[in-house]
């Protein structure tokens, strides 16, 4: 069996005279060794108890309330008590906890992994979500006291002891409220409103302090620069929005420390990347000619994972005869030649037979069957990464590349997305959706690279806050970034023909594998959605796999 660090080691040697890159294989992944290939039943996995930490989270958090003293006695997400009406764009917050709960309340059987969370003590007591969800709480219950008037800012009556939590959750807490307040008076155009609240948020976040506060620094800066726009103070919408986009798009192809870091240390990434390289596997294995076509290479580091499966476990027959991958890109040439460089030296490494093509289009739109070099005994897998939404604001070029791929085919269409609904016309309900969204991210990070803060302040501000400021300050063919649900694409790809097909017990099995090998996996929580793998952080889906084929 080929050992993992053996891999590395060889590939550090090819790589020794690079110093300015960093190279993904100087750091310790989860090793291939551990992956066991041949999984036929996962009982123990599938027999896990049912996970109650949800419903208890809410007994604890409904029995802080009434020990304050605090008149609600019911359940956060039961807001029937309320009369005041709140304002419609802010339907979304009476309504969320409701949504949620009630939906993983009935799909409990399909939870494969919600471990008990270790959290360390850190002074809170509370998660980012639950105290972004008491700040939403406190929201509502502000309004239907005050009505349209000024919010109290930090000096409201509850500011010293709200639910008895620690002084940091209480300001936490009145953070997000004043946050939710700030995007509520965006919406109804009060800037001048939502200025003022925002300068008071201003004085207590910061992109250097905790979760929270960082990410509401980071919405306070996308509102800061919505108001701007709305207002005419800021004069270079198309050019910085298109910076923008260049920024995330360069940052994805570069295989730097910031991006190995957070591979590294944070296992979304992972387990999703070698659940879906299993499922590619369980639908190409067989051949001894395997074509991958990726729409978004990316820095490729994905295509290790199979490579070292490939040449590790061969099928338990005979050795593939060659793996051939296909890029797909509209601009970036260099940086696709930079992966195709990395991936040949490793492949060589391992002595796999390989070629890597790349298919150049200026735009979507040209984008033939024809340029893809398809050979009639070849298995064709595609590999869709984060690369749909994109085009979400532009349906011609999605639609283009849909009857390309349906003319090739593929064995399986193996797509991940981001499991989150980004792509609403309203405004605040876009803006609550990303809150929560983009909590857990920023909870993952607190937890997962706790140790790495240069690192982890690079990622909220090279990745993680530029996608905030599209769907926050932008709109238009300007918000680039419009994520949607497993749901959609479902509804989408029927319109094509296509099926989506059962994730294997062996890519559950893979995702669960990696978990064990973090140590804030337990914080990880794996769901099935039908036949779609959704992966999330302490209950929150943010990613989803899924496989596809043409009926």
């Amino acid at each position: 069996m080929l050992n993992f660090d053996q891999v590395s080691n060889k590939f550090k040697e090819l790589n020794s005279s690079e110093s300015n890159e960093m190279n993904l294989l100087d750091f310790d992944f989860v090793s291939v060794d551990d992956w066991d290939f041949n999984v036929e039943e996962i009982e123990p996995l599938m027999n896990l108890t049912q996970p109650q930490k949800l419903v208890q989270r809410e007994n604890d958090c409904t029995s802080l309330i009434k020990s304050s003293g605090s008149r609600l006695d019911r359940p956060m997400w039961d807001f029937s008590h309320q009369q005041s009406q709140l304002p419609s764009s802010f339907k979304i917050l009476k309504d969320y906890d409701t949504t949620r709960f009630i939906k993983r309340s009935k799909t409990e059987q399909n939870i494969i992994i919600s471990n008990e969370c270790i959290k360390d003590d850190n002074g809170s007591m509370l998660s980012t979500d639950e105290i972004l969800r008491l700040g939403a709480e406190k929201f509502i219950q502000s309004f239907t006291i005050r009505g349209d008037q000024e919010p109290y800012m930090f000096s409201h009556p509850f500011a010293s002891s709200f639910l008895g939590l620690p002084e940091e959750d209480t300001r936490n807490v009145a953070l997000v409220e004043n946050l939710l307040a700030s995007a509520e008076k965006v919406g109804q155009k009060q800037f001048d409103r939502a200025r003022r609240i925002l300068n008071e948020c201003d004085k207590l976040c910061s992109n250097t302090g905790n979760a929270i506060q960082r990410l509401v620094y980071y919405f306070s800066q996308a509102l800061h620069e919505r108001i701007d726009r709305e207002t005419g103070r800021d004069s270079s919408k198309g050019i910085e929005m298109k910076r923008l986009v260049q920024h995330i798009e360069h940052s994805l192809m570069n295989l730097n420390l910031t991006m190995i870091a957070a591979h590294q240390n944070i296992p979304l990434s992972q387990v999703t990347q070698f659940a879906a390289v299993q499922a590619i596997i369980d639908h190409v294995g067989e051949s001894k000619k395997v074509h991958i076509i990726d729409l978004k290479i990316g820095s490729g580091m994905q295509w290790t994972i199979l490579m070292q499966a490939l040449v590790t476990h061969q099928f338990e027959s005979e050795s593939i005869k060659h793996l051939k991958i296909t890029a797909l890109c509209t601009k970036l040439r260099h940086k696709i030649e930079e992966t195709r460089e990395r991936l040949m030296d490793f492949a060589k490494s391992l002595n796999l037979p390989f070629s890597f093509n790349i298919v150049m289009v200026k735009d979507m739109t040209e984008l033939k069957q024809e340029d893809f070099e398809i050979d009639d005994d070849e298995s064709i897998a595609i590999f869709a990464q984060y690369i749909l939404m994109w085009m979400l604001a532009r349906p011609d070029k999605l639609d283009s590349l849909m009857r390309v791929i349906k003319g090739i085919n593929p064995r399986a269409m193996i797509v991940i997305e981001v499991e989150a609904n980004h792509n609403s016309p309203v405004f605040v309900d876009r803006f609550v959706e990303a809150l929560f969204f983009y909590g857990a991210f920023f909870d993952s990070l607190e937890d997962c690279m706790k140790n790495d803060e240069r690192n982890r302040t690079a990622t909220e501000l090279e990745h993680l806050s530029q996608g905030i400021r599209s769907i926050v300050a932008t709109e238009g063919e300007e918000r680039t970034i419009r994520h949607v649900k497993v749901d959609v694409w479902r509804a989408f790809f029927t319109r094509y023909g296509m099926e989506e097909m059962e994730l294997s017990m062996s890519s559950l099995y893979q995702a669960n594998l990696v978990l064990k090998n973090f140590a804030c996996g337990s914080c990880c929580t794996l769901e099935m959605n039908k036949n779609c793998l959704l992966i999330g952080w302490k209950g929150t889906p943010l990613n989803s796999l899924s496989a596809w084929k043409f009926s």
